[in-house]
């Protein structure tokens, strides 16, 4: 009797020390509603390599870059996985957000025009009307874009329509030109309006792309935790650059209802890894942050009216959760 006693103690004592009591609630909110950029946090959550880590790690669609930095700074969730070229506008508005991973580092915003049309530059843009929804990270490097190509708003139409309308604008060819990012915009367009891309680089602009977010206290208090989630994101990544198709998988299993376009996906993802370097970052382990890429970034951001002149390129980002 006295047996069965002490083997059902240490039975109560083990189930309390279990991982799946011990794990650690982290929320992860996403930009947009499902695309490929964000198959690493998916395929992570459908391999239960959260789980395996001591994570219990709840992923949120969102409804925009923007927006989601604005829920991470207010403290409803955790990390934000954004644009993270955003930090800029949002610290200058007393945000206290930083970007701790930046795993998509070259700037991929565009302009979408049709595959075939004469547009090889920024000049050639004019005359023709292009359309962008208000909250685009686009938005503020509008005029220099033009500027770089010799061109003013008044050289060609920029219409701002609401983001619900922006697809159906360009796809009904109700408009010449789109901005957009190249990984989002190519791969959905090339049923509906097979496209190519003026880069925002080449007309100057620098905007890290996506990457992870978090509050400069929740670094600092749940720094561990973040770093986990990084290193996830880093092994998660690197498998979908050998293995790209089990992102797919790992997304249509995860958002079932979502009605995803697997070919579409696909392409997205692709994108996403082709836009990971920048000269500054090149071999340097994926998420990790060069300072000459932020500061080019703040230059433009500077250049837009978006940040004030005296900026300090450390308030932006951290590395220190990157290895």
């Amino acid at each position: 009797m006295k047996k069965i006693i002490l083997t059902s103690a240490l039975l109560s004592l083990l189930s309390l020390s279990s991982p799946a009591l011990s794990q650690e609630k982290v929320t992860v909110r996403l930009d947009f509603s499902p695309w490929g950029v964000q198959a690493g946090m998916h395929l992570a959550k459908n391999k239960g390599w959260f789980k395996d880590a001591g994570l219990d790690v709840t992923i949120e669609d969102g409804r925009g870059s923007g927006n989601t930095i604005q829920l991470v700074n207010a403290g409803q969730t955790d990390i934000g996985q954004v644009q993270v070229g955003l930090v800029g506008s949002a610290r200058e508005q007393g945000g206290k957000i930083k970007s701790i991973m930046n795993f998509q580092r070259k700037t991929d915003l565009c302009v979408l025009v049709d595959k075939d049309a004469p547009v090889k530059g920024v000049s050639d843009l004019k005359g023709k009307k292009v359309v962008v929804f208000a909250a685009s990270p686009w938005a503020p490097f509008i005029d220099t874009f033009l500027k770089s190509g010799g061109l003013k708003r008044d050289d060609l139409p920029v219409e701002v329509v609401d983001p619900a309308a922006l697809w159906g604008t360009y796809t009904t060819k109700r408009a010449d030109g789109m901005m957009s990012t190249v990984g989002s915009a190519l791969p959905i367009a090339d049923a509906a309006r097979p496209s190519k891309c003026i880069l925002a680089s080449d007309g100057g602009v620098a905007f890290p792309s996506y990457g992870l977010v978090a509050r400069e206290d929740t670094i600092a208090n749940r720094g561990p935790v973040l770093k986990k989630v990084v290193e996830i994101q880093q092994r998660a990544w690197e498998h979908l650059k050998k293995n790209p198709e089990d992102g797919v998988k790992a997304m249509i299993a995860e958002r079932p209802d979502a009605k995803l376009d697997p070919k579409v996906l696909l392409g997205q993802i692709q994108l996403t890894i082709d836009y990971f370097d920048t000269p500054a970052s090149k071999a340097k382990p994926i998420g990790w942050q060069a300072k000459e890429d932020w500061e080019a970034a703040l230059k433009s951001l500077e250049a837009a009216g978006v940040v004030k002149p005296g900026w300090k390129v450390d308030d932006y980002y951290t590395n220190a959760l990157v290895q």
